[in-house]
């Protein structure tokens, strides 16, 4: 086996007794397990949100007047909504809207920050001083008026929605994955690697990268959090679109406003619903980076 093989398989076992020494410590971590019941509790109400809801979300379903609606009942848990709807299914199949919204976002800006990392860890130079102006210009810009913003521009929808918060993570993943390759390019098995040498393509693209994704991973799992928060706000500013009969969280808020003194729970319900799914992800992401990151381990 030569020194850069050697090196390889190395790199290959040590992200295996990472992860069981993280899992160990996942285990005993109370908040680790509070975060997942919550995190897989809005996932299974995400996904099983058609069979839960007793009522469909978009139809009326009693009678209301403007200066009596119905509370919780038997027959309707959390009450009716200003047109009639049963809230307790509109607030189940928000999880699902939200869950959408939050992974699609997800996934869009950790697709456009791992790339402008990439190309800054692995090139260095002008590309790396060329990509982290860019970042820090998007950076310099808080990150809520970057996203009205962004979805100003795009059209209120769902849609100018997602890419709105995708827009404003790509900076943060960028940075993330930048910092961490070049902390692992000055690793000792890149330098053995070069020497015998291993073309740099395959040690970036094999080693370096591979290497640097755990804390991106976990700013995923906290970036969930704040993209299913920034949804609900961008949709309660009316920036999701004027489609009624699409039950999201944010937008729900927004719609109770004029019946806050008549029924001020049409705003807990789905203020809870938020809260409880945030909580989750972030429980679970700070949990995460505890279990896998040293500097952090209690």
């Amino acid at each position: 086996m030569s020194l850069a093989q050697a090196e390889g398989a190395a790199v290959q076992e040590a992200p295996g007794g990472l992860g069981r020494d993280a899992w160990r410590r996942l285990r005993r971590d109370p908040v680790a397990i509070a975060g997942a019941a919550l995190v897989v509790a809005f996932v299974a109400v995400a996904l099983l949100a058609p069979w839960l809801a007793p009522y469909p979300p978009d139809k009326p379903v009693g009678q209301v007047t403007p200066t009596s609606i119905p509370g919780p009942s038997a027959e309707h848990w959390f009450g009716l909504d200003d047109l009639g709807r049963d809230e307790f299914s509109r607030v189940l199949w928000g999880a699902r809207w939200s869950l959408v919204i939050g992974v699609v976002s997800l996934l869009l800006g950790l697709a456009g920050g791992t790339l402008l990392g990439l190309l800054a860890g692995a090139f260095g130079g002008w590309v790396d001083g060329a990509v982290m102006r860019l970042v820090d210009m998007m950076l310099s810009i808080p990150g809520l008026l970057f996203a009205i913003g962004v979805a100003a521009m795009l059209g209120a929808g769902l849609d100018a929605v997602m890419i709105a918060i995708a827009a404003v993570n790509v900076p943060v993943f960028a940075r993330l994955l930048r910092g961490q390759m070049l902390a692992q390019s000055r690793s000792d098995y890149v330098l053995a690697a070069t020497a015998v040498g291993v073309p740099r393509r395959w040690i970036v693209l094999g080693h370096v990268l591979p290497n640097s994704l755990t804390p991106v991973i976990v700013q995923g799992t906290l970036t969930l959090a704040t993209a299913i928060v920034e949804a609900a706000g961008l949709a309660f500013l009316g920036l999701s679109g004027n489609d009624p009969s699409i039950p999201e969280w944010g937008r729900m808020l927004a719609d109770t406003q004029r019946y806050l003194a008549s029924a001020p729970l049409l705003a807990v319900f789905p203020g809870l619903a938020i809260v409880f799914a945030a909580l989750g992800f972030t429980l679970l992401g700070e949990s995460l980076r505890e279990a896998l990151d040293p500097k952090y381990r209690r």
